[in-house]
């Protein structure tokens, strides 16, 4: 009876000791899980060997589709050079401008390359890397329409502007109606065909797209003298990222793989 008392005790013994390592174990194994938490996102971006970039994609020369369907452009290739020295891939996720940003808080990707605009109401709830590059907004008007020389013309008139963009607020400034557009190409397409009387955009793109379309109808009526800074947005709390951001556009135009970019594109130094 007491040897059966004995092993019956030894038995439990042991079943306790197993237990015991079951639960260090399972400890154990929650560990990473819980350090893969508190990664900055820096760190995750380096992990993953992948950083996810928010563009539109219908945005010539920054974000826009070649004739072979590659997706390229000024802002494209700037970001594939910051992945590049951050030592991971560049992978684009394309978006509609309007919904853009609520794809950067949604986590759907890791930061913005798409010309955004730095400027203080954006900054209280984002952070921007030094700027990637400055553009003058431009008002664009028909050739034949004389009606309207300055912002301040607008007032009455419609003008076709992207809802969350700065050149929205500047149209309704002074005194515009504004028509909702997806973006510059659609902007441009209702102002060629009459349906608007103007678009407040961006001064590069419109360059350009006077380049392409020599022989449009189209004309500038004003610009501001004071140029918009563009830049890399993020969401807050991320200054590991900025910071390595930053480092990896400084070390572009110290070497000259900036100015290549630039020129590639507009023939000129765009960052000042």
């Amino acid at each position: 009876m007491k040897m059966r008392f004995k092993l019956i005790a030894l038995s439990l013994l042991a079943s306790i000791a197993l237990t015991a390592c079951g639960s260090t174990q399972d400890q154990t194994t929650t560990k990473p899980e819980k350090t893969a938490e508190i990664k900055t996102l820096l760190e995750k971006v380096q992990a993953d060997g992948t950083i996810k970039i928010g563009t539109e994609g219908t945005y010539a020369p920054f974000s826009y589709h070649d004739a072979s369907g590659k997706l390229t452009g000024f802002d494209i290739e700037i970001a594939e050079e910051v992945a590049k020295r951050l030592g991971v891939k560049a992978e684009f996720v394309e978006t509609p401008w309007d919904g853009i940003f609520a794809g950067l808080d949604a986590k759907r990707f890791d930061i913005i390359a798409c010309q955004v605009g730095i400027r203080p109401d954006r900054q209280e709830k984002y952070d921007f890397s030094e700027p990637t590059n400055v553009s003058k907004p431009y008002l664009i008007v028909r050739k034949d329409d004389d009606t309207i020389k300055s912002f301040a013309d607008l007032k009455g008139k419609k003008s076709a502007q992207s809802m969350t963009s700065m050149f929205k607020e500047m149209a309704e400034s002074n005194g515009a109606e504004v028509v909702g557009v997806e973006g510059f190409n659609q902007a441009i397409d209702l102002l060629v065909s009459k349906r608007v009387d103007a678009t407040i955009n961006d001064g590069l793109s419109y360059l350009d797209y006077k380049k392409q379309q020599p022989d449009s109808p189209l004309k500038v009526a004003a610009e501001l003298d004071e140029p918009t800074k563009m830049g890399i947005m993020l969401r807050k709390e991320n200054k590991e990222l900025v910071e390595a951001i930053n480092k990896a556009l400084a070390a572009m135009k110290n070497d000259g793989t900036y100015l290549s970019i630039s020129q590639k594109y507009f023939e000129t130094d765009v960052s000042k």
